[in-house]
């Protein structure tokens, strides 16, 4: 039975496969060069939800950071604005650091704005590729397993039980215990929809199994491909685990213009002052035009003109057996003004493509 259900990820393609854009806040130049406020970056941001909602995006994802080159630290926050000027976009993190939070807390800020958003709520959690908000919050890096471990199995609790008559009773090391406790406010519908972000480790992988929740792989560099063996251990583990079979996510970085050209052209120097002022920090060499292309061409980069990246995105879709598949629009200092113009293409021109062209092959198979 457990062969069954992981016999090879493409049988479970779904042609209405959700499409959604990521952001993380990042700290964009204006017109005359400068970079803006962090301030005016949220309030562009809130006006780059609303347009994604307009133009038929699914989801729309904040990511949490508490560095200067990103904007946001506190993206239910933020989630909240953008629910009150939105209708039927899905919002949610992109991730969540639950190592550094309250877990009880973290469900307080997402049942709110479930309720502000009718029900669109989303949380994505994860330990986060920046350690910043370890220190920020007086938590001890070597206890970063350990942390994360914990509190995600606190949060699934209240997930599972906060409806139920008895409320939640947990114990661990971290906390007090909890005995019978109800949060508030509770989620209206009693579903929190809840995934794992995972960077590639078979370890976290199997933890989204043990507490059935959907997978979120974040792919952000190489072949999409080589993470079809995370899929298939993912819907094993779940079978033998007895689980009920949970959708697969996918997150990467993108960008799209009129055309390829003029998409490579108007992002590559965003592109790597970014990836310079990161990978300086971390030891990674210079990034380059030839690192660049590659990324485009055979990694993980959804950069081009709307049919380009729509075949690449219906690529991964179908490689990975993807229930979502969100892009990260923003990059660096690029423009908000880009960024507009990108998101008007993706919700315009890309998803219906990929949705047809997901068509076109189940059709064909």
């Amino acid at each position: 039975m457990a062969h069954d259900r992981a016999e090879t990820v493409e049988t479970r393609v779904d042609t209405q496969v959700e499409l959604g854009l990521d952001t993380f806040g990042d700290v964009t130049a204006g017109a005359d060069g400068a970079l803006l406020s962090h301030a005016q970056v949220i309030r562009n941001l809130v006006d780059e939800a609303v347009l994604a909602d307009e133009v038929g995006v699914d989801f729309f994802g904040v990511g949490e950071h508490h560095r200067d080159d990103f904007a946001v630290s506190a993206p239910e926050t933020v989630l909240a604005g953008i629910a009150t000027r939105t209708s039927r976009i899905r919002l949610g993190s992109a991730v969540t650091v639950l190592s550094s939070d309250d877990p009880i807390r973290v469900f307080q800020r997402f049942s709110t704005v479930d309720a502000l958003s009718n029900g669109r709520a989303e949380v994505i959690l994860g330990r986060g590729s920046f350690t910043e908000s370890f220190p920020l919050f007086g938590f001890d890096l070597k206890d970063y397993e350990t942390l994360f471990t914990e509190k995600l199995d606190l949060f699934a609790a209240l997930l599972r039980d906060n409806n139920a008559p008895g409320g939640v009773s947990w114990q661990g090391k971290g906390r007090p215990p909890l005995k019978g406790q109800h949060v508030f406010p509770p989620i209206e519908t009693g579903t929190l929809k809840t995934w794992i972000g995972v960077g590639g480790s078979p370890e976290s992988v199997v933890r989204a199994a043990r507490y059935g929740l959907p997978l979120m792989l974040a792919i952000i560099g190489g072949n999409p491909a080589r993470f079809a063996p995370y899929v298939e251990l993912y819907h094993k583990a779940t079978a033998q685990l007895g689980g009920t079979p949970q959708p697969v996510g996918v997150h990467s970085h993108g960008y799209i213009a009129e055309t390829d050209e003029a998409a490579r052209e108007e992002v590559y120097a965003d592109y790597k002052r970014m990836h310079d002022r990161i990978g300086a920090e971390r030891g990674w060499p210079a990034y380059g035009r030839d690192a660049f292309e590659r990324e485009i061409t055979h990694g993980s980069l959804y950069l081009g003109a709307p049919e380009t990246v729509a075949r690449k995105i219906a690529k991964t879709v179908k490689a990975l057996g993807a229930a979502r598949f969100d892009m990260k629009y923003s990059a660096g200092t690029l423009p908000h003004d880009k960024m507009m113009r990108a998101i008007e293409l993706y919700g315009t021109k890309v998803i219906p493509r990929v949705r047809e062209i997901l068509a076109e092959e189940t059709v064909g198979a």
